[in-house]
């Protein structure tokens, strides 16, 4: 009876010195919160450690019906007039999970403020690790140190970044103020209630990471079992908090898609919080060491035929040309096919692939960007991160017996000699079967022809394309393609009756994640719609990425040029050619 009684005695008293944690009035304003992301009003991405070129980041905490908010914005406008050419930015935070970036937007434009973004915490977990208690106070975020330095009054504030820029201490960084308080009730209960390891956590865990983190899986380390994942802990809240993993780059307030890779509110509140309780174990077992994983290589099975790629030997260093092969495909009769998989022999030197498939008696070379022959099989090229998928249902194109894929192989040395053998496999329809639709698109590309430099040291150089969509059609995909300086692209439809909608927004571009992002439902798109993506490419030195941010960047097949693709997949609603 002692044993028990002292084992709920110590679990109560985890449990209040939890609650207490999450009270941010109780917080130090000098506490290590951590590097962190975010999306804000507009849907921009915002990651603290790209400003730590800078002194400070000031937030003013927002909340659309808070007086004091509104109150304290002349004053926070004009410190943003007087620092923000000295190495401080200025943003505001929305600490309320509201998921109410048009309301917030619109509350800006009624405030006339047009130059300061809202940083949109929608789960909640950053504006509580921040200590945020109050709408109107004013935070001063080190995002070198990624530490609080001040929290208080706009008033105070002036004084503290004086106090920041001169190299000194904050001589008083807990200023206390009058503003709504803000609560976490919700973090309060999760907190309260323990996530449990085996019902919350593991399931997350299955759904959203398993796949890649599996021992044999494209992810350095597996995620297997509780001691992995609680092994790895402290890496998986930090990818969590700056938005690194899952790898969706994409902003979840635009459109619905079936591979956003991105996890829910309350996903992101129950790892956090079990993560922040010291991730403990629960339960007699294990879900995460119950998981099984096919041993094939082939996502669908074993495929109907295989094209073996000609053997490329990779040398240990250097730069390499493009490499351009033909492949016969050695089939018997014309097929019509249902689907395909690039497997890369070697990944790690694979860059990326570009094929064009020849029929028999033809010179012209079909496009791989979408836009060609309709009727044409679609086989697929290698791309990083993408997943294989077949087409829709009763959906395909016809590959003809003595046609030739002819490739273009991009290889980046990896620092040892190494032999990339790659595989492509083909699932086709039963013989005599005809799918009744086809595959068409076209691609908001930009060339050599209309390209433009990208500026030395710009942070978000914009340039866009538009295509207009001939004939009514169902949107179904869109694959963007950068090189190492791309930041984000958007895709915005104009509608023949004179209204627009975004369509999807890669906020967050990442090179090695480049996917076909596949609307959950074909979204339809009338006759005469224009469709402009949008894309931005950061040349400055804050991008960890850049080869050469004092380089005016030219369009260019290697990685330290550039690229804009904007790929789009749609079916025609009537089916009938291109």
């Amino acid at each position: 009876m002692k044993t028990v009684s002292r084992l709920n005695t110590t679990g109560l008293l985890k449990r209040s010195l939890l609650a207490l944690l999450l009270t941010p009035a109780l917080a130090s304003a000098a506490d290590r919160v951590g590097d962190f992301s975010l999306l804000d009003q507009a849907g921009y991405f915002h990651n603290m450690a790209w400003y730590n070129d800078h002194a400070a980041v000031a937030l003013l905490v927002q909340a659309n019906d808070s007086a004091e908010t509104a109150a304290a914005l002349p004053d926070y406008l004009a410190l943003k007039q007087q620092f923000a050419d000295q190495g401080i930015e200025f943003m505001m935070i929305n600490p309320m999970g509201r998921n109410n970036r048009e309301a917030v937007a619109e509350k800006l434009a009624e405030w006339g403020v047009t130059d300061v973004p809202v940083l949109m915490d929608d789960a909640r977990v950053i504006s509580r690790d921040l200590g945020i208690d109050r709408s109107g106070e004013v935070l001063l975020f080190d995002p070198s140190s990624f530490t609080v330095a001040y929290k208080g009054s706009v008033a105070g504030a002036e004084q503290a970044i004086g106090e920041i820029l001169a190299g000194n201490a904050v001589s008083n960084p807990l200023v206390a103020t009058a503003g709504s308080a803000i609560s976490y009730d919700e973090l309060q209960t999760l907190v309260s209630n323990e996530p449990s390891y085996v019902n919350d956590v593991a399931p997350i865990i299955a759904e959203n990471c398993a796949s890649c983190h599996r021992e044999g899986g494209i992810a350095p380390f597996a995620m297997d079992s509780h001691a992995m994942v609680q092994g790895w802990s402290p890496m998986i809240r930090e990818v969590i908090m700056t938005k690194r993993m899952p790898p969706g780059q994409l902003d979840g307030h635009v459109g619905d898609f079936i591979n956003d890779m991105l996890l829910e509110d309350s996903e992101v509140q129950t790892l956090l919080t079990w993560i922040d309780n010291g991730s403990p174990a629960d339960g007699s077992n294990d879900p995460l060491t119950e998981l099984t994983w096919s041993q094939s290589k082939w996502a669908f099975g074993e495929p109907d035929y295989i094209i073996e790629v000609p053997p490329q030997e990779i040398p240990a260093t250097g730069v390499l040309d493009y490499i351009h092969v033909s492949v016969p495909i050695d089939i018997e009769k014309d097929r019509w096919l249902r689907g395909s998989q690039y497997v890369a022999g070697d990944r790690t030197v694979l860059h990326h692939t570009l094929n064009s498939l020849v029929e028999p008696g033809a010179s012209r070379r079909g496009g791989f960007l979408g836009g060609g022959n309709a009727d044409q099989a679609n086989i697929t090229a290698y791309i990083p991160g993408a997943e294989p998928r077949l087409n829709p249902p009763n959906t395909g194109g016809l590959l003809k017996a003595g046609s030739v894929l002819n490739l273009q192989l991009h290889y980046t040395t990896n620092g040892k000699e190494t032999t990339d053998a790659s595989e492509i496999g083909l699932w086709f329809y039963p013989e005599g079967e005809v799918p009744e639709k086809r595959m068409s698109g076209q691609c908001a590309c930009i060339f050599t022809p209309t390209w433009t430099n990208i500026p030395p040291g710009d942070p978000s150089f914009e340039q866009q394309a538009s295509v207009t969509i001939a004939r009514d059609a169902y949107m179904h995909s869109f694959t963007p393609h950068m090189h190492f300086r791309g930041k984000y692209m958007r895709w915005v439809a104009e509608y023949p009756d004179g209204s627009s909608e975004e369509l999807i927004n890669v906020a967050n571009y990442n090179y090695n994640w480049q996917l076909a992002y596949t609307y959950e439902e074909p979204k339809f798109m009338p006759a005469g719609t224009k469709v402009t993506a949008i894309g931005a490419f950061d040349n400055s030195p804050q991008n960890p990425f850049n080869p050469d941010p004092e380089r005016s960047v030219p369009w260019g097949q290697q990685s330290w040029d550039e690229m804009f693709f904007g790929a789009m997949s749609w079916q025609w609603a009537e089916e009938g050619g291109d």
